[in-house]
Parts: C-alpha cells; structure tokens; sequence
C-alpha cells in the first residue's frame, strides 16, 4: 500500500492534533508545548510557525520555527523534510536546539548551507526530578521574586545568559525582547532568587510549565559566593516550589561539561534520561 507524506504549517484549527503529539514526549517538549498551551498555533502570537508533517494526511511530526528551530517527535523522514523548508527558507534563528538524535540529524543536514555555527553543544544530559532530596535541605530564603524587584534580578539574568551563552542578551534590540520574558517571569511566579542587601546572590527560574511537565531553566550563583552550597539548596528551594505548584514532574538541561552543576543536580535529586543538543549561531 503506497504512504503519502507532506509537510506544511500547522494551522490554528489542528491545536488538538498538534498536542496530541506534542504530548508523546512531555519532557522533551515542554518548551514548545508551554507556547503552545499560552498562544495557539497563529504564527504572530506562537512567535513562530509550527511545520507539521504528515503520513497519509496524519499529523506525526512537528518542528517549531521561531527564535529557536526544534524538532518534535521527528523521526529520518521528517527531519530531512524539515531540514529541506529550513534550507529553502534560510536560516532566521538563533539556535538549533532540542533532543540530539533528530537534533543533530537536522544540522548535518543544514551545515554545508547555513554553518559554521558559533558553537555546537552536542551532548547535554537532560534530566529529571519528581521527588525531594533526602539530604539536601531547601534554602528558607529563596523565594519568588517580586514584581518591584525587576531592577535587582534583571542584572542577575544578564549575568547568566552572558555566562552560558557567549554573548548578552541586551545586543541588538537594547535588550527589550529580553527584559520582557524576565517580567513576563516574574509576573507569574516563575523567577525565584535569594537576595542579600539588595543583590542577588542565587536564582533560577521555571521557564516552561505545562500540567505534565515543567523546566528549571537561569540558574546562576553569584560569582564571590559559589562553592558555598547556595546552589544545592537554592535548587531544591525551587525544585520544591515547582512540584508543589507546577508540574510532577521538574526538567532541566545541562552542559555535559559542566561537572560541578551535573554533581549539584544529582545530589537534588535530578536523574538523566536522555540527550540534547543546542547549535548557537
């Protein structure tokens, strides 16, 4: 029996259909399905298109095309049509990113036309917690940021995001596309920090949340105060906070590099189970 496939934009009318899959993977895709969840699938307010493509005119893959280029549930054949649309459009993210396998599938295939990339992440463990620590006792005072609070945890945010990712976050458009998802982040509850004398010293925020699944994402220790332990605690402060509040299930991603965080992490109570791998250009 001959099988048909196609691939096109998700409409709006199939937001069913795209949280069907979506929901195949509630981890590996809790970002996009956050997005989802908050916007629909119209393009200006998903910030992005969503490519489905489609075995015998059912919907069996996605991939989101906005700020970052994520594959979602994407076997071979999908991620060579996705990759094809990438290549025929050109490139307008900033990253690759999502679970390695189609991940890594997807920018062999784009390289020879939009490389090199500013740097390849290939292998970050991703893990998960649905429990608290049994040795690690959560930090009292780290606690949701406040709204007035912006002007102390914005500084903090930049930090980070200079730290992790090789270049600030306040380049190009002055920072306003930035400076909105940390309030965006702070209005709902999702940044967390510990101040001391009007400075932060630990924060974190929870960055997607869906009812299945939520991710830890900003975690940054002030650089005089690490090695102290305000990382253990402060994470199991928030890990505490997003079971209770969020999700049963707590998600993160780290560099395979970074040793002392995986350590941190372990010791709170996250497990690995699988893989990402971010391209940054």
């Amino acid at each position: 029996m001959l099988t048909t496939t196609s691939l096109r934009v998700v409409g709006p009318a199939e937001l069913p259909e795209a949280l069907r899959v979506l929901r195949r993977e509630p981890v590996n895709n809790a970002f996009v399905t956050a997005r989802v969840l908050a916007s629909g699938l119209d393009p200006w307010r998903l910030g992005g298109e969503m490519w489905g493509w489609y075995r015998d005119g059912r919907l069996e893959s996605l991939c989101y095309n906005g700020a970052n280029l994520v594959p979602l549930c994407a076997g071979p054949e999908a991620v060579r049509a996705f990759a094809e649309r990438a290549r025929r459009q050109g490139r307008r993210c900033s990253s690759l990113v999502g679970p390695a396998g189609p991940t890594r599938a997807l920018w062999a295939a784009l390289e020879p036309s939009w490389g090199p990339a500013r740097e390849v992440r290939a292998s970050q463990p991703l893990m998960v917690a649905d429990r608290m620590p049994d040795q690690v006792v959560p930090d009292p005072l780290v606690r949701r940021v406040a709204k007035t609070e912006m002007d102390l945890v914005l500084p903090a945010c930049v930090a980070m995001f200079t730290e992790e990712v090789g270049v600030s976050p306040l380049a190009g458009d002055g920072g306003l596309v930035y400076q909105a998802r940390v309030a965006e982040l702070v209005g709902t509850g999702r940044s967390f920090a510990r101040i001391e004398g009007g400075r932060v010293v630990f924060k974190a925020e929870i960055g997607a949340a869906t009812p299945e699944a939520c991710q830890i994402q900003g975690v940054w220790v002030a650089p005089e105060r690490r090695g102290e332990g305000l990382s253990e605690t402060g994470m199991a402060a928030v890990l505490a906070y997003a079971l209770r509040d969020v999700s049963p299930l707590v998600s993160l991603y780290v560099n395979d590099y970074n040793a002392p965080a995986r350590a941190t992490y372990r010791r709170v109570g996250f497990r690995e189970i699988g893989t990402f791998t971010s391209v940054l250009f």
